[in-house]
């Protein structure tokens, strides 16, 4: 057995994802170094590193996402319209790329479900963001990835999770996670399970003021940790993951800011009681938001950013509790109760959302 051979042969023994066909398929050597990457609860995701390239490989969770071949599509559209207005100079930022194989083709593995992105260097992730210069470069980050995108037809995206932010749909996934009780879990969280039956009023709000809101490309998951920041330059230099970028609202992109970015504790965070909204966190969003939309975000858009942060907060709450109430079948956990203690972060800050509401109003005046 040659030297690589031997080489590929302990990589598909400790990683029999990334086997020898797949590196040869992104035209990596047989001693490239595999490593776990990133902490996402849906994706497994490693670092490909080979001398001094390095690529992202997903394995996208079918479970999750049925089509592989769909996510991808998406992907290539926003990244080819985002490379434009880059040569343009309407975009300042690094795009994400998927990574071609050598047969011109995007996905690998025997099931079709692995994909590469190339690595963008200088950046890192944040988990908690510290000031409010971090939460502003984030929410600008975001804002100009919006905007660019604003002349793109959302439309021409499928939709890859249908009703991703239906709250009504979430609402009723609930109650069915409490009928039947699968991991026999309801006696620990009825009163969680309880209050948050009772916020339901939000799904006609909501339903009114969509009525208003054109339809837009958005990211979906504009976690803090899906911005790639320089510290070194105090910026935002990418928007990442874009697997779940499909047709709907700026308002739920704004949300999935605020729930991240406003709290000092990590969305998992076993000091419940220290989770809440803080409100230059919660300026610092909208002020780097709104810069970042400027000349393109509509008023009754403006207008509809809180409603979005109350809503996507009660909702992640809601789909983590139900998940803990099915035995943790979608989100991925590290602990026992991890889904639990994540709900129960989030229906917090929806109540300290809503117990500020007046003052954080006057953050979009």
């Amino acid at each position: 057995m040659t030297t690589l051979q031997a080489n590929t042969a302990q990589q598909q023994t400790a990683h029999p994802v990334v086997t020898a066909a797949v590196l040869t398929d992104y035209q990596l050597p047989g001693d490239t170094q595999i490593k776990a990457f990133g902490n996402g609860h849906i994706n497994k995701t490693y670092l490909l590193t080979a001398g001094e390239r390095r690529l992202i490989l997903q394995q996208i969770n079918t479970a999750i996402f049925p089509s592989a071949k769909d996510l991808v599509e998406n992907a290539l559209k926003i990244e080819r319209h985002l490379l434009v207005k880059q040569q343009q100079g309407c975009y300042p930022m690094q795009v994400l790329r998927q990574q071609v194989k050598a047969d011109g083709s995007y996905l690998a593995g025997l099931e079709g479900n692995l994909r590469a992105l190339q690595f963008i260097d200088h950046g890192s992730s944040l988990e908690v963001v510290d000031t409010a210069a971090q939460a502003h470069a984030a929410a600008l980050t975001f804002g100009q990835f919006a905007a660019a995108l604003a002349d793109f037809d959302a439309t021409t995206l499928v939709t890859v999770i249908p009703d991703f932010h239906n709250l009504a749909m979430r609402f009723s996934q609930l109650q069915q996670a409490v009928a039947t009780d699968k991991a026999g879990r309801l006696s620990q969280c009825r009163d969680l399970v309880e209050l948050c039956l009772a916020q339901q009023q939000l799904v006609t709000e909501l339903s009114q003021v969509a009525a208003n809101l054109p339809l837009r490309v958005c990211h979906n998951d504009t976690k803090i940790n899906n911005m790639l920041y320089s510290a070194t330059e105090g910026r935002g230099i990418a928007a990442i993951d874009l697997d779940t970028c499909m047709a709907g609202y700026w308002m739920f992109d704004f949300g999935d800011m605020v729930r991240t970015c406003c709290s000092p504790e990590a969305e998992d965070s076993l000091n419940t009681e220290l989770v809440r909204i803080r409100p230059e966190i919660f300026q610092a969003l909208a002020d780097g938001y709104l810069q970042g939309l400027a000349g393109v975000i509509t008023a009754a858009e403006r207008d509809s950013l809180l409603l979005g942060a109350q809503v996507m907060c009660l909702m992640i709450g809601i789909r983590f509790l139900a998940d803990h109430l099915n035995g943790d079948s979608y989100f991925a956990i590290k602990r026992p109760d991890h889904n639990l203690q994540r709900a129960r972060n989030q229906i917090r800050l929806y109540l300290d959302l809503t117990a500020q509401k007046n003052q954080l109003s006057a953050c979009f005046a």
